[in-house]
Protein backbone atom coordinates (compact mmCIF):
# COMPACT_ATOMS: atom_id res chain seq x y z
CA UNK A 1 0.00 0.00 0.00
CA UNK A 2 2.82 2.08 1.00
CA UNK A 3 4.56 1.49 -2.21
CA UNK A 4 1.32 2.35 -4.57
CA UNK A 5 1.26 5.59 -2.61
CA UNK A 6 4.73 6.74 -3.40
CA UNK A 7 4.08 5.78 -7.41
CA UNK A 8 0.96 7.73 -7.33
CA UNK A 9 2.78 10.54 -5.71
CA UNK A 10 5.48 10.53 -8.02
CA UNK A 11 3.07 10.06 -11.03
CA UNK A 12 1.24 13.28 -10.13
CA UNK A 13 4.14 15.28 -9.36
CA UNK A 14 5.46 14.53 -12.74
CA UNK A 15 1.93 15.32 -14.40
CA UNK A 16 1.93 18.68 -12.73
CA UNK A 17 4.90 19.70 -13.61
CA UNK A 18 5.36 22.15 -15.89
CA UNK A 19 6.49 21.87 -19.69
CA UNK A 20 10.09 22.70 -20.13
CA UNK A 21 10.02 26.33 -22.41
CA UNK A 22 11.35 26.37 -25.90
CA UNK A 23 12.88 29.97 -26.23
CA UNK A 24 12.91 31.02 -29.88
CA UNK A 25 14.84 34.68 -30.68
CA UNK A 26 13.39 36.87 -33.68
CA UNK A 27 15.14 40.12 -35.15
CA UNK A 28 13.19 43.25 -34.43
CA UNK A 29 13.81 44.24 -37.55
CA UNK A 30 11.86 41.15 -39.63
CA UNK A 31 8.88 41.95 -41.27
CA UNK A 32 5.59 40.79 -42.33
CA UNK A 33 5.03 38.07 -43.87
CA UNK A 34 7.99 36.63 -41.61
CA UNK A 35 6.75 38.33 -38.14
CA UNK A 36 4.06 40.43 -37.18
CA UNK A 37 5.46 42.27 -34.38
CA UNK A 38 4.28 44.72 -31.79
CA UNK A 39 6.49 46.60 -29.62
CA UNK A 40 8.75 43.63 -27.99
CA UNK A 41 5.81 41.43 -28.76
CA UNK A 42 5.81 38.52 -31.80
CA UNK A 43 2.28 38.03 -32.99
CA UNK A 44 2.18 36.19 -35.86
CA UNK A 45 4.07 35.84 -39.12
CA UNK A 46 6.50 32.75 -40.55
CA UNK A 47 8.15 32.71 -37.56
CA UNK A 48 5.56 32.33 -35.30
CA UNK A 49 4.01 29.99 -36.89
CA UNK A 50 7.13 27.81 -37.33
CA UNK A 51 7.91 28.08 -33.56
CA UNK A 52 5.20 26.87 -32.64
CA UNK A 53 5.30 23.76 -35.01
CA UNK A 54 8.95 23.05 -33.33
CA UNK A 55 7.43 23.71 -29.36
CA UNK A 56 4.60 21.40 -30.42
CA UNK A 57 7.15 18.49 -32.16
CA UNK A 58 9.39 19.10 -29.05
CA UNK A 59 6.76 18.82 -26.49
CA UNK A 60 8.27 22.53 -25.19
CA UNK A 61 5.83 25.66 -24.18
CA UNK A 62 6.49 27.78 -26.64
CA UNK A 63 8.47 31.50 -25.72
CA UNK A 64 9.57 33.91 -28.60
CA UNK A 65 11.78 36.93 -27.67
CA UNK A 66 11.97 40.05 -30.09
CA UNK A 67 15.52 41.74 -30.02
CA UNK A 68 17.71 43.68 -32.16
CA UNK A 69 19.52 42.11 -34.49
CA UNK A 70 23.25 43.02 -32.20
CA UNK A 71 21.61 41.30 -29.44
CA UNK A 72 20.72 38.05 -31.04
CA UNK A 73 24.23 36.34 -30.89
CA UNK A 74 24.92 37.45 -27.59
CA UNK A 75 21.07 35.12 -26.66
CA UNK A 76 22.35 32.55 -28.06
CA UNK A 77 25.59 32.68 -26.85
CA UNK A 78 24.37 32.90 -22.93
CA UNK A 79 21.72 30.55 -23.81
CA UNK A 80 19.22 32.98 -23.32
CA UNK A 81 17.46 31.77 -26.18
CA UNK A 82 17.30 28.18 -27.59
CA UNK A 83 16.95 29.01 -31.19
CA UNK A 84 17.18 31.48 -34.13
CA UNK A 85 15.11 30.40 -37.44
CA UNK A 86 15.14 31.01 -41.10
CA UNK A 87 18.77 32.07 -41.19
CA UNK A 88 22.07 30.99 -42.59
CA UNK A 89 25.54 30.44 -41.03
CA UNK A 90 27.10 32.95 -42.64
CA UNK A 91 24.76 35.47 -41.52
CA UNK A 92 25.28 34.75 -38.01
CA UNK A 93 29.26 34.34 -37.59
CA UNK A 94 29.61 32.51 -33.86
CA UNK A 95 29.85 28.96 -33.00
CA UNK A 96 26.37 27.72 -33.22
CA UNK A 97 24.71 24.16 -33.85
CA UNK A 98 22.80 24.30 -37.35
CA UNK A 99 19.85 22.32 -38.31
CA UNK A 100 19.55 20.51 -41.82
CA UNK A 101 18.70 23.12 -43.89
CA UNK A 102 14.63 23.04 -44.50
CA UNK A 103 12.86 26.64 -45.26
CA UNK A 104 13.11 27.68 -49.16
CA UNK A 105 13.92 31.08 -49.81
CA UNK A 106 14.42 32.96 -53.26
CA UNK A 107 15.58 36.01 -53.72
CA UNK A 108 14.37 38.57 -56.95
CA UNK A 109 15.46 41.50 -57.88
CA UNK A 110 12.23 43.48 -59.12
CA UNK A 111 12.49 46.15 -61.77
CA UNK A 112 10.46 48.70 -62.76
CA UNK A 113 8.71 48.34 -65.80
CA UNK A 114 10.06 51.99 -67.42
CA UNK A 115 13.14 50.84 -66.64
CA UNK A 116 14.82 48.29 -68.89
CA UNK A 117 14.46 44.62 -68.12
CA UNK A 118 17.77 43.06 -66.77
CA UNK A 119 18.49 39.53 -68.57
CA UNK A 120 21.24 39.18 -65.97
CA UNK A 121 23.29 40.62 -63.34
CA UNK A 122 26.16 42.63 -65.15
CA UNK A 123 23.18 44.55 -66.84
CA UNK A 124 22.55 46.19 -63.54
CA UNK A 125 25.98 47.98 -63.42
CA UNK A 126 26.54 51.57 -61.85
CA UNK A 127 22.71 51.20 -61.10
CA UNK A 128 21.34 52.01 -57.82
CA UNK A 129 19.36 49.06 -56.46
CA UNK A 130 17.07 49.14 -53.46
CA UNK A 131 18.99 47.39 -50.66
CA UNK A 132 18.12 46.79 -46.67
CA UNK A 133 20.52 48.07 -44.09
CA UNK A 134 22.75 45.69 -42.59
CA UNK A 135 21.83 42.80 -45.31
CA UNK A 136 24.60 41.57 -47.93
CA UNK A 137 23.94 40.57 -50.80
CA UNK A 138 26.53 38.26 -52.00
CA UNK A 139 25.17 37.72 -55.39
CA UNK A 140 25.05 41.30 -57.01
CA UNK A 141 28.37 42.04 -54.85
CA UNK A 142 29.91 39.09 -56.75
CA UNK A 143 28.99 39.89 -60.09
CA UNK A 144 29.06 43.64 -59.96
CA UNK A 145 31.94 44.03 -57.79
CA UNK A 146 32.87 48.17 -57.65
CA UNK A 147 30.17 48.90 -59.72
CA UNK A 148 27.17 47.55 -57.46
CA UNK A 149 25.02 50.70 -56.27
CA UNK A 150 23.77 50.23 -53.00
CA UNK A 151 20.65 52.32 -52.06
CA UNK A 152 20.44 51.80 -48.63
CA UNK A 153 16.91 51.75 -46.74
CA UNK A 154 15.81 50.26 -43.39
CA UNK A 155 13.06 48.17 -44.63
CA UNK A 156 12.08 45.47 -48.04
CA UNK A 157 8.32 47.65 -48.02
CA UNK A 158 10.15 51.06 -48.14
CA UNK A 159 11.91 49.95 -50.78
CA UNK A 160 8.81 48.89 -52.65
CA UNK A 161 7.16 51.79 -52.13
CA UNK A 162 9.63 53.64 -53.25
CA UNK A 163 9.78 51.51 -57.00
CA UNK A 164 5.89 52.22 -56.79
CA UNK A 165 6.46 55.88 -56.79
CA UNK A 166 9.19 55.93 -59.62
CA UNK A 167 11.94 56.83 -56.90
CA UNK A 168 13.68 53.73 -57.76
CA UNK A 169 14.21 51.22 -61.15
CA UNK A 170 15.68 48.23 -58.97
CA UNK A 171 15.08 46.38 -56.04
CA UNK A 172 16.50 43.53 -54.19
CA UNK A 173 14.20 41.86 -51.89
CA UNK A 174 12.98 38.04 -51.23
CA UNK A 175 9.76 36.18 -52.57
CA UNK A 176 8.00 35.51 -49.78
CA UNK A 177 8.00 39.42 -49.02
CA UNK A 178 7.39 40.33 -52.66
CA UNK A 179 4.30 37.77 -53.00
CA UNK A 180 3.07 39.06 -49.76
CA UNK A 181 2.90 42.75 -50.89
CA UNK A 182 1.27 41.52 -54.34
CA UNK A 183 -1.55 39.61 -52.07
CA UNK A 184 -1.80 42.38 -49.83
CA UNK A 185 -2.89 44.63 -53.07
CA UNK A 186 0.13 46.78 -53.61
CA UNK A 187 -0.08 47.88 -57.12
CA UNK A 188 3.21 47.32 -58.67
CA UNK A 189 4.11 48.28 -62.21
CA UNK A 190 7.01 45.74 -62.72
CA UNK A 191 8.54 43.28 -65.42
CA UNK A 192 8.69 39.53 -64.25
CA UNK A 193 11.16 39.42 -61.22
CA UNK A 194 14.83 38.24 -62.02
CA UNK A 195 15.72 35.21 -59.60
CA UNK A 196 19.27 35.74 -58.14
CA UNK A 197 19.15 33.12 -56.12
CA UNK A 198 17.48 30.35 -54.38
CA UNK A 199 18.78 28.29 -50.95
CA UNK A 200 17.40 26.46 -47.83
CA UNK A 201 17.68 28.37 -44.46
CA UNK A 202 18.18 26.57 -41.23
CA UNK A 203 17.92 27.28 -37.42
CA UNK A 204 21.14 27.60 -35.23
CA UNK A 205 20.72 26.22 -31.90
CA UNK A 206 22.34 27.68 -28.79
CA UNK A 207 25.15 25.18 -27.16
CA UNK A 208 23.69 25.98 -23.62
CA UNK A 209 20.18 24.75 -24.99
CA UNK A 210 18.08 22.20 -22.70
CA UNK A 211 17.29 21.09 -26.49
CA UNK A 212 19.47 18.93 -28.29
CA UNK A 213 20.56 19.19 -32.81
CA UNK A 214 18.91 15.56 -33.53
CA UNK A 215 15.89 16.60 -31.79
CA UNK A 216 15.28 19.68 -33.62
CA UNK A 217 16.45 17.97 -36.53
CA UNK A 218 13.83 15.23 -36.00
CA UNK A 219 10.81 17.50 -35.59
CA UNK A 220 12.09 19.57 -39.14
CA UNK A 221 11.94 16.26 -40.42
CA UNK A 222 8.42 15.56 -39.29
CA UNK A 223 7.36 18.76 -40.46
CA UNK A 224 8.89 18.76 -43.89
CA UNK A 225 7.17 15.10 -43.81
CA UNK A 226 3.70 16.20 -42.94
CA UNK A 227 4.09 18.98 -45.09
CA UNK A 228 3.37 21.25 -42.58
CA UNK A 229 6.60 23.84 -44.14
CA UNK A 230 4.65 24.13 -46.98
CA UNK A 231 1.25 24.75 -45.32
CA UNK A 232 2.93 27.57 -43.59
CA UNK A 233 4.85 29.20 -46.72
CA UNK A 234 1.01 28.38 -48.45
CA UNK A 235 -0.35 30.98 -45.78
CA UNK A 236 1.34 34.13 -46.89
CA UNK A 237 1.28 33.25 -50.53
Amino acid sequence: MKANSVLFAALLATASAPAAELVVLVDTSTEMPLADIDGARLRGGIHFDLAKALARKLNRDLVTQVLPRKRIAMALDSGQGDLLCLYLPQWLPGHYQWTQPFFPQTELLVSALNAPAPQDLLDLADRPIGTVLGYSYPELEVALGMHFRRADVSSNAINLRKLAAGRIAHVATIKIFYDYRLRQGDKLSVHPPLAIRQYLTRCALSHNSSVTLEEVNNAIAELVDEGAIARILSNYQ
